[in-house]
């Protein structure tokens, strides 16, 4: 079953080279289906998983030939990733950053994610050098830019991001480029009315837990629409965008399927931030390739749930394991050795990779 599954992995890389040659191709998909496997992101960890007919030192020195020497397309393989996704409806963009420490060494990445529904996908992303600090506005519409070279921006239903991707700069961006947004703001922006009277939000007296709505305001020198509510005390959730402001609150809970993201690539999935690398262009390879692996355990997921399994829903009301996690732990079973297969799963499974997008709407 490994086998097979490798060669149709392999054989999508045909179509969407990642990487130029067979043999490298090849590689990626063992590379892929061994983290699978391990959901671990270290080198000796892998080597287990990549070759069983290979010693786990020639299966090590592969791994690191491969960080060292090769360059990834990440155009093609963002490419890739968007056919995971329906091709006929309009799309989410999530922007957020993830950092975490190695030793005295610090990784910061900012990464722009696409989605639709509950599935969100890495798209691209860029390794800020700034010991942990936030992204400048350059930094976030240079993200952007690249990300319009394979998404038409007519295709971007909304654009969401959390309190550290403000600024005035950043905005005007969002407002030429026509898009749709919602940003939560920190709450010290000064809210300013069509009297030109500014307020502290601090200063409005709203009541907990309920939303108020203004229309028409000015923050950080950009004209849109707001959407409060006091969390307690001196917590507010202060959203600010260019849709109608009753709706903002409800948009802005779309980001959560980020954060989904981000736990299943880091500790509950492939655990990507006990990584020993410190390079950032082969870090960023490992990123791509993790994203690769997160994306098709997402959909995967997403096809059983529809299909074959769906995920058992908690008395809270929500999925007791997130699309990504409830692939992923499908795949794992699929691969073990000498277990019987499942006839439904795994025709899903070749059917996916043959044919992604099939599967994603």
């Amino acid at each position: 079953m490994k086998q097979k599954l490798q060669d149709e992995i392999t054989q999508t890389l045909h179509s969407a080279p990642l990487v130029k040659n067979l043999a490298r191709k090849k590689f990626v998909a063992a590379f892929i289906l061994a983290l699978i496997q391990s959901r671990k992101v270290q080198f000796n960890e892998l080597a287990h998983h990549l070759n069983d007919e290979a010693k786990l030192d020639s299966n090590q020195n592969r791994i690191e030939d491969f960080f060292r020497d090769l360059e990834l397309d990440y155009v093609m393989l963002a490419t890739l990733l968007l056919s995971l996704l329906p091709r006929t409806v309009k799309l989410r963009i999530c922007l957020d950053r993830t950092e975490w420490d190695f030793g005295k060494t610090q990784v910061n990445i900012l990464m722009v994610l696409v989605g639709h529904g509950d599935l969100q996908l890495p798209l691209f992303w860029t390794l800020l050098d700034n010991k942990s600090g936030n992204s400048s506005s350059q930094d976030r519409i240079d993200l952007l830019e690249r990300v319009f070279k394979v998404v038409d921006k007519n295709r971007v239903g909304l654009v969401v991001a959390d309190r550290e991707f403000v600024g005035q700069k950043w905005i005007k961006y969002l407002k030429e480029k026509g898009l749709n947004f919602v940003m939560r703001f920190p709450k010290h922006h000064l809210l300013t009315d069509a009297e030109a009277v500014s307020w502290r939000i601090e200063e409005l007296a709203l009541e907990l837990n309920q939303g108020y709505c203004f229309t028409g305001v000015l923050v950080d020198g950009c004209v849109g629409n707001v959407w409060l509510l006091r969390l307690w005390e001196t917590e507010f959730l202060y959203l600010f965008g260019n849709l109608e402001s009753r709706l903002l609150g409800q948009l802005y809970r779309k980001r959560w399927s980020i954060e989904v993201c981000f736990q299943n690539l880091k500790g509950r999935g492939f655990d990507l931030g006990k990584t020993h690398l410190l390079s950032l262009s082969k870090l960023s390879k490992l990123v791509g390739l993790v994203s690769l692996g997160y994306a098709f355990c997402g959909s995967m997921g997403l096809y059983l749930h529809r299909k074959v399994q769906p995920i058992k829903i908690k008395k809270h009301g929500y999925k007791s394991a997130s699309f990504a996690r409830h692939g992923l732990n499908n795949l794992r079973a699929v691969l073990r050795p000498q277990r019987p297969k499942r006839k439904t799963s795994c025709h899903g499974l070749f059917g996916l990779v043959r044919s992604p997008a099939c599967f994603a709407g």
